[in-house]
């Protein structure tokens, strides 16, 4: 069963437009990334209009302003895809949480248009793998004359980590990765002097919320007052004075330390490990309490032979009443009455004592083993990062982390996590407790940490560890992670208010997905989107050659005011890499380019360069169209 509110230009009619299928809060953030930020034409497929998100997106619907269109449909089957426009439509984003129902809308897409644009959610990577090869070997051999028939699959844990990573390490600040590298926009405030990170201006912000770039509440038209994508050199100096700039950084990488710097300190993480083993479980209560009386029992027995049985040495009345309680002893059949029956006694209490003896032992080795799994930070660390969690996306945040200049303390109560192993091969401090627990976050050291990421499945223990941090360090910069959308806003909103001075990100899965999302969606090209006040900016990767407005002129040259800037200059060799704000499940390691992010500005670009452009809506569409499309 299928339906559609009431439309105001019939899908199938609208060209190049953009279609969404989805079933949870992706789809809503998707579309309003696409409408708002990219301000593409956007339709959307849900299974119903009476849940909050089909509500919300409704709600888009009915606003005059937003081309934001609604279609019903309990699943993505062929005549569903028809009647959304897939046939005329530029790109498809399939979300649903079933991998196999994206899957067949997927296949069935290629089929009812072999020239859309395929973005596809996938939880299963390696599924995702051969997906994203078989559709785009079925484009390959369509004779339509078509220009990009990509398929980019993507999943939730990637997409988010670039996000996470940035907000804890760095704080404020979108991300784009390129070759394995990682920028973000940063907020250089008025009268603030370039840092030595600093690649390009990317915006000259308005007066307003200038320590959040992607706030809209400021003036829509640009001017004196007013916001400046990508401003000449001239303007961005005559305004610093008075105005916040919007600068793209490179984020630092940390370099491997000599090999003769590490053993020196690898003899110091022994001897910190032999300090830090836990040998005080082997003086536990209950130990004590089983072994005592195993050692109350020998005594008596021992007392008794020395009274009762013949006499023998000292050590002898000792040594025969701890074989006969471990059944060791041989009978004493030839011996006096009263050994026959002290040895009989001593087999009973060993039938006793022996599974108590055995179960303490046990126990107390297995939280020896458990303890010694444990790598606390040292007493002097402080600076670092603490990160709660290590299921798939904490293990990816983990891996990212490593290669910044930070410190990282992990987190996790289960041995088993998947980045429980990576941490320890990386010889990061790891924890193995419950993080809600106080004294945890006490050995992670939080109190002198700089940031904490909490990235557990469950909402209401992130919630908790929140909370806790907030009161024993209010300073700290918290990132954690909520499923819920509506959720995340509402623990942002309230914990702002509450620790006005300190820097709090909550932020849902679907939130930190959507702009990857969209991004792909535009196109391989299009590396990501950054949300700039009222407008946004997209970074593009392009090869010179056919496009009269870079070739043949120098970086200073190639560069257009409010539409478009070259960031950087690479070797045109190998595919053009794929949107890199969600890492694609095929990554980003085929034929790298080796980009230069600091080109002389009297560099001619040639035909075999490949650039890196930070460009506006419409300057993207000059250079892959050679005309501006109207607002």
């Amino acid at each position: 069963m299928t339906s559609t509110l009431p439309d105001r230009t019939e899908p199938a009619q609208r060209a190049q437009h953009m279609v969404i299928c989805g079933d949870d809060g992706l789809a809503h953030r998707l579309a309003v990334e696409l409408d708002g930020v990219c301000g593409e034409v956007v339709t959307v497929v849900l299974p119903s209009a009476s849940d909050e998100h089909g509500a919300e997106i409704a709600a888009l619907h009915r606003d005059p302003g937003s081309p934001v269109e609604l279609h019903l449909s309990a699943r993505p089957d062929e005549r569903t895809l028809r009647a959304a426009g897939v046939e005329r439509a530029a790109a498809l984003a399939l979300t649903y949480r079933d991998d196999q129902v994206n899957m067949t809308a997927a296949l069935l897409a290629r089929t009812v248009n072999p020239s859309v644009r395929l973005v596809v959610r996938m939880f299963n990577r390696e599924r995702g793998r051969h997906l994203e090869r078989l559709l785009d070997r079925a484009a390959g051999l369509c004779e339509a004359p078509v220009q990009d028939t990509s398929t980019t699959v993507l999943s939730d844990a990637d997409t988010a980590v670039p996000e996470l990573v940035a907000a804890a390490a760095v704080g404020h600040g979108h991300t784009l990765q390129v070759e394995g590298k990682v920028f973000r926009g940063v907020v250089r405030p008025a009268r603030t002097a370039p840092q030595g990170t600093d690649l390009a201006t990317l915006a000259v912000l308005s007066g307003a919320h200038q320590d959040d770039p992607a706030s809209q509440d400021s003036p829509e038209t640009p001017g004196e007052d007013g916001t400046q994508l990508l401003p000449d050199d001239r303007t961005a100096h005559h305004r610093q004075s008075t105005h916040g700039r919007l600068m793209l950084e490179e984020v630092t990488h940390a370099s491997e330390p000599a090999a003769g710097a590490r053993r020196p300190r690898l003899r110091g993480w022994l001897r910190r490990r032999l300090a830090h083993l836990p040998w005080k479980v082997f003086l536990s209560h209950q130990l004590a309490a089983v072994y005592g009386a195993l050692a109350a029992v020998v005594v008596g027995l021992s007392t008794a032979t020395a009274l009762f049985a013949d006499e023998h040495p000292w050590w002898k009345n000792i040594y025969l009443p701890l074989l006969d309680i471990f059944t060791m002893g041989d009978p004493a059949t030839e011996e006096s009455p009263a050994r026959r029956v002290l040895q009989l006694l001593a087999g009973f209490v060993g039938l006793a004592v022996l599974p108590l003896v055995v179960a303490a032992t046990m126990n107390a080795t297995e939280a020896f083993r458990t303890a010694s799994a444990n790598h606390p930070p040292d007493d002097d660390v402080s600076g670092h990062i603490v990160l709660v969690g290590l299921g798939m996306v904490g293990t990816r945040v983990l891996a990212r982390l490593r290669a910044t200049d930070h410190q990282v303390v992990a987190i996790e109560r289960d041995p088993r996590a998947r980045g429980v192993a990576l941490a320890r091969r990386l010889g990061i401090p790891l924890i193995l407790d419950d993080a809600t627990a106080p004294e945890v976050l006490e050995l992670a050291r939080v109190r002198h940490s700089r940031s904490l990421l909490v990235l557990t499945r469950d909402d209401g223990q992130n919630l908790d560890i929140v909370m806790a941090v907030r009161e024993s360090n209010p300073g700290v910069r918290v990132v954690t992670r909520l499923y819920d959308d509506g959720f995340a806003a509402t623990v942002q909103r309230t914990l702002r208010a509450s620790y006005p001075d300190a820097l709090t990100r909550s932020r849902s899965v679907s939130a930190l997905a959507a702009p990857s999302f969209a991004a792909a969606m535009m196109g391989r090209h299009v590396l990501g989107v950054m949300p700039v006040e009222r407008g946004s900016l997209l970074f593009t990767c392009v090869d010179v050659a056919g496009h009269a407005e870079l070739e043949g002129r120098s970086v200073r040259q190639a560069f257009r005011e409010n539409e478009w800037r070259v960031l950087a200059v690479g070797s045109a060799a190998g595919p053009l890499p794929a949107s890199s704000g969600g890492d694609s499940l095929t990554g980003l390691n085929l034929d790298r380019t080796e980009f230069d992010w600091r080109p002389g500005q009297e560099r001619v670009l040639r035909a075999g360069d490949r650039v890196v452009l930070a460009t506006t809506r419409r300057g993207l569409d000059i250079l892959m169209t050679g005309v501006a499309r109207r607002d």
